[in-house]
């Protein structure tokens, strides 16, 4: 039976590449932000909802989402935002689920379920055996998010304001990664010293390019 790990953080926070150094440990990634850029995307199972529920100007010239617009809807509007949540949360979740079931059958020993909003979900934290929360300072939150998606600092504000707070996340977490002012080294040295934690075997720090000692948790 494989350990189900929630693995969630704020906007910036690193969380991604946690989610890659996962994998190194022989973790299966259901990364929640891909399948809904897939179910956005041209031809995507929610584009005919999204066009229904907010019209053509919400739909870009190749066919998806007009992510842009839509962005900036869901952040002044919280209606909108909402509406957007019960189109796209129940598709994401169906296909997180498929692939799931697919990691199980061939013998995955870690599903890693990365899920920016799983602490704003509230009840969807109990269907994981563990959580893992990815941490670090808001003023840098915002500093990678800006250079990262090229957005004003405003807007980075406005994002970070509507996810859960870090002490919501910390509160859930049953474990830690601060991930501010190191390296990407340190911070793969402290996704393997978890290893045990999970109940996998470690992986050396020459298969997996670790430099240094593990970061505390």
């Amino acid at each position: 039976m494989a350990l189900h790990l929630g693995l969630t953080g704020g906007i910036g926070s690193g969380k991604s590449l946690v989610g890659r150094f996962l994998m190194e440990l022989r973790g299966v990634l259901i990364d929640s932000d891909a399948v809904s850029r897939s179910v956005t995307a041209a031809g995507g199972a929610a584009i005919g909802p999204i066009r229904d529920t907010f019209g053509p100007d919400f739909i870009d010239a190749a066919g998806a989402m007009h992510r842009a617009r839509m962005r900036t809807l869901a952040f002044s509007d919280p209606t909108a935002r909402g509406r957007l949540e019960a189109i796209i949360h129940p598709l994401v979740q169906q296909a997180s689920e498929a692939q799931a079931r697919a990691a199980e059958a061939a013998g995955a020993p870690l599903l890693v379920f990365d899920i920016p909003l799983l602490v704003e979900s509230g009840r969807r934290i109990a269907q994981f055996d563990r959580l893992l929360v990815v941490d670090c300072s808001i003023e840098t939150q915002i500093a990678r998010v800006m250079a990262r998606n090229g957005l004003a600092r405003g807007t980075v504000e406005g994002i970070i304001a509507s996810q859960a707070s870090r002490a919501q996340r910390l509160a859930a977490a049953d474990a830690v990664l601060f991930n501010d002012g190191i390296p990407p080294e340190a911070l793969r040295a402290q996704v393997h010293a978890l290893a045990g934690w999970l109940g996998l075997p470690a992986v050396s720090s020459g298969d997996a390019g670790v430099t240094g000692p593990a970061e505390p948790l």
